[in-house]
C-alpha cells in the first residue's frame, strides 16, 4: 500500500534518542512494535485490569486484551486511510504500559499519595508513566535504558501531559515529544497535534473501551440490556439485530449488537476523517501537527459516543459494587506506598539502587517517592494484592 503524503513514513522518521543502524528486514516502526511486544511491561498487562479487578473473573478485559483490541481497530482504519499501520499498532500496544494495577483507581490513589507526600510533586500521570517505561524503566539493552523507540511512537504514547511535566521533558529533550504541550499557550484555540497515527490510536482507544465495557458490564450482571436501551448508540443496533435475527437472545444478541456498533463507529471515523482531510489538505506530517485534530467522528456520532460514556460513568464505573472494590484497591496502593516509604528496604535492591536524587519525569534515577511509585505502577493486580498481604498481614480482597 502506498502511504498518503500526510502519513508517517519510517524512512523520514525523526529517529531514536540513541542512533542505531537500520534493521535489514523491518522498518523502524515495525521494530518499535517488536520491542514493545517483547518488553516486561507488556507482559504484565495480562494481569492489569480495566474496570473489574483481576480476582473478580478470568473473562473480563485486561490491559493486554484492551491494547490488542485497540491495535486491531486502529490498523483497520489506518489501512483504509493510507496511514502507517505499523506505527498505529506500536502506539496502541504501548499506550497503557504505564498504567497501575487496579485500573484508574490505582492511578488516582498513586497520584494522591505522591501529592500528599510532597505537595509540589508532579504527581502521577499514566501517559507520562508509559513514556517513562519505554524511555527509562525497561532494562533490556547494554548501551541505554528503555527501549529506544522512535520519536513518532513516543509522541503517540504521550497522549496527555501537564504543562509542568512537559517543561521537565523539554529541558532534557529540546524540541522533543513534549514540545507541543509546552507551546500550547501560543497555539490558539487548538492543541498542537501529534501525527494522524497517534490521533487515530487515541480514538480507537475510546471506541474499544466503550464497547468492551458494555460487554464486561453485562457479563458481570451490573448492566442489563434493558438499561442499555436508553443509550441511542446501543439501542439502534440492538433493534437492527432483532429485525435481522428475530428472537435472538442472550450473549449472541449482545455480541451482534456490539459488533454492529463497532462497525458503525469505524466507518464513521473513516468517512469523517476523509472529509476533514479533504478540507484541510495537509501536505505532510508537519502540516498535520499544526492543524486542529483531523481524525474524528462525525458530529452526530461524537454526541452518541459522549452519551454512551456518560451512561457507563453513571451506571457502571460508579456502580456501588465497583466503587466498593475500587475503594479497597485504593487502600492497597496507599498502604504499599506508605510501607515502602517508611522502610525502603522492603523494595527489591535494584529499585533501591535507583535512589539518586534526580526528579525528572523520565530519568532513570529518581527520588525515593518516584522510585516507589515506579515500583507500584509496574505491579500486576495479583502481585500488588499478594505484596499487600505480605506487608500488612491481611488479605485486601477476601474470597
Amino acid at each position: 500500500m502506498t502511504l498518503a503524503s500526510y502519513a508517517c513514513d519510517p524512512a523520514l522518521s525523526r529517529g531514536r534518542r540513541y542512533p542505531e543502524p537500520a534493521a535489514p528486514t523491518r522498518s523502524d516502526f515495525q521494530r518499535d512494535r517488536d520491542r514493545i511486544v517483547h518488553s516486561t511491561a507488556f507482559r504484565r498487562l495480562v494481569y492489569k485490569t480495566q474496570v473489574f479487578l483481576n480476582h473478580e473473573g478470568d473473562l473480563f478485559r485486561t490491559r493486554l486484551t484492551h491494547s490488542l483490541e485497540v491495535a486491531q481497530l486502529g490498523r483497520s482504519i489506518a489501512r483504509t486511510l493510507r496511514l502507517n499501520e505499523d506505527l498505529v499498532e506500536a502506539i496502541a500496544l504501548a499506550h497503557d504500559l504505564g498504567h497501575t494495577p487496579f485500573g484508574h483507581a490505582g492511578q488516582d490513589a498513586l497520584n494522591a499519595c505522591l501529592k500528599a507526600h510532597k505537595p509540589e510533586s508532579a504527581g502521577f500521570e499514566h501517559n507520562l508513566q508509559s513514556l517513562r517505561v519505554v524511555d527509562a524503566l525497561e532494562e533490556r539493552y547494554p548501551a541505554y535504558n528503555g527501549l529506544n523507540l522512535t520519536f513518532e511512537t513516543r509522541e503517540g504514547i504521550l497522549k496527555h501531559c501537564s504543562r509542568r511535566n512537559a517543561r521537565h521533558i523539554e529541558a532534557r529533550e529540546p524540541g522533543g515529544v513534549a514540545r507541543r504541550f509546552v507551546e500550547q499557550a501560543a497555539a490558539g484555540p487548538h492543541w498542537l497535534q501529534p501525527s494522524l497515527e497517534a490521533q487515530l490510536t487515541n480514538l480507537a482507544d475510546e471506541i474499544a473501551y466503550n464497547a468492551h465495557d458494555i460487554d464486561d458490564g453485562v457479563r458481570s450482571g451490573l448492566l442489563s440490556l434493558e438499561q442499555l436501551d436508553d443509550v441511542a448508540l446501543f439501542s439502534r443496533y440492538r433493534r437492527e439485530t432483532l429485525l435481522t435475527h428475530p428472537g435472538l437472545q442472550g450473549r449472541r444478541l449482545l455480541f451482534e449488537t456490539i459488533r454492529r456498533m463497532l462497525s458503525a463507529q469505524v466507518y464513521d471515523v473513516i468517512d469523517a476523517t476523509r472529509l476533514a482531510l479533504q478540507k484541510a489538505a495537509p501536505a505532510d506530517v508537519q502540516a498535520v501537527r499544526q492543524h486542529a485534530a483531523l481524525v474524528c467522528f462525525s458530529s452526530q456520532m461524537a454526541l452518541q459516543s459522549s452519551s454512551l460514556k456518560r451512561f457507563l460513568l453513571q451506571n457502571l464505573y460508579r456502580h456501588p459494587q465497583v466503587v466498593e472494590t475500587t475503594q479497597a484497591a485504593k487502600q492497597v496502593i496507599r498502604d504499599l506506598f506508605e510501607a515502602y516509604m517508611a522502610d525502603p528496604a522492603q523494595l527489591p535492591q535494584a529499585h533501591i539502587d535507583r535512589f539518586d536524587g534526580i526528579d525528572v519525569p523520565h530519568a532513570a534515577g529518581a527520588k525515593p517517592e518516584r522510585v516507589v511509585a515506579d515500583y507500584i505502577a509496574g505491579m500486576t493486580d495479583r502481585f500488588a494484592a499478594k505484596e499487600h498481604e505480605r506487608l500488612k498481614g491481611r488479605a485486601a480482597f477476601p474470597a
